[in-house]
């Protein structure tokens, strides 16, 4: 499920699938606990509905090129 807000600067947020959340963590050799947060209270987990232990893609576009960014939703 991907969201993008009204607003033109906010990026694409979007809750990745189970097995895409293997495959990052198996690629990047790491665990959920060692990627950044992300609060369960944040406008965009809301608008997604996302939830503690979902992890969220947020696509950013600098300079004409598109980076992912990774966060863990947590409590709060």
């Amino acid at each position: 499920m991907a969201g993008r807000s009204d607003h033109e600067i906010v990026p694409v947020h979007e809750i990745l699938k189970l097995k895409e959340v293997n495959e990052l963590l198996e690629g990047k050799k790491i665990t959920l606990e060692n990627l950044p947060k992300i609060l369960e209270s944040d406008p965009q987990c809301k608008r997604l509905g996302a939830r503690q232990g979902h992890v969220v893609r947020i696509n950013r576009r600098e300079n004409g090129s598109a980076y992912p960014y990774y966060r863990v939703v947590v409590e709060g």
